[in-house]
């Protein structure tokens, strides 16, 4: 069977069980693994399929994928974009790191820095850099989200308020073409614009993927970041946007 009936008849079963796995496609279908990973990063690249840990799913514009799928996403590009961002994280200044994988990932990457104050609303943050004596963590109030360790609501914005970060790390669910910050939970996206507001510098930390999903709640613009981090060139007009509001963009390998 050639590629393009597997993608039809791929699709076909997403719909059906709302998930496809490598190993059922490749018993299904009687190839292998490796041709089975090849179409759903065709079906991926595509935006027709959203890669988890193990297959594939169905793209949703109003649920994110589970935390511990996104865990496992890309984990190559965010440990590059996590030590490019680091790279450029002075000692000696106090910053907020907020919900996601991918500020997880650059804090693993600051357990070296020096005299590092840290504010997060973000549980994994906080248990990464808590033995790192060198760094003083400030764990936001908030309500729990135990699916993925974010505190968020009205307490959380309360304490970020309390403070005037030198630099912000965020992350996002979905990036678009125009240059939006969207994430899916009304309640995070208001923590994280109150983030943007007490910081004097901004970076964002997000892999390619999150241009090929879409969520449906505006947090910013990229116009409102100072130095963007990802793992592959951004697509159509987008540089050029950039490049007019100096957003600077760090493409990491």
């Amino acid at each position: 069977m050639s590629h393009a009936f597997r993608h039809k008849d791929i699709l076909e079963i997403a719909r059906k069980d709302g998930k496809v796995t490598v190993d059922g496609l490749a018993q299904h279908f009687g190839v292998t693994l490796q041709t089975i990973r090849r179409d759903l990063t065709d079906l991926s690249e595509e935006g027709r399929l959203q890669r988890v840990h193990g297959g594939a799913m169905l793209p949703s514009s109003t649920t994110n994928i589970g935390y511990e799928q996104r865990r496992t996403l890309n984990a190559d590009a965010k440990a590059a974009m996590a030590k490019a961002c680091a790279a450029r994280i002075p000692n000696n200044i106090s910053l907020f790191l907020n919900i996601g994988t991918s500020t997880e990932a650059v804090a693993r990457e600051l357990r070296d820095h020096k005299n590092l104050l840290v504010v997060t609303n973000n549980m994994n943050v906080a248990n990464i850099l808590a033995e790192t004596q060198e760094c003083e963590v400030v764990v936001t109030g908030g309500h729990l989200r135990r699916t993925d360790g974010g505190l968020v609501g009205k307490l959380a914005t309360e304490t970020i308020l309390q403070f005037k970060f030198d630099l912000a790390i965020i992350g996002c669910s979905a990036l678009d073409r125009d240059g939006d910050l969207l994430d899916f939970d009304i309640q995070e996206v208001g923590v994280s614009q109150t983030i943007l507001q007490q910081a004097r510098k901004t970076f964002l930390v997000a892999d390619a993927s999150k241009l090929k999903r879409n969520a449906p709640a505006r947090i910013a613009s990229l116009s409102a970041i100072d130095t963007l981090f990802t793992d592959a060139p951004l697509p159509a007009e987008l540089p050029e946007k950039c490049s007019a509001w100096d957003t600077e963009v760090v493409i990491a390998s």
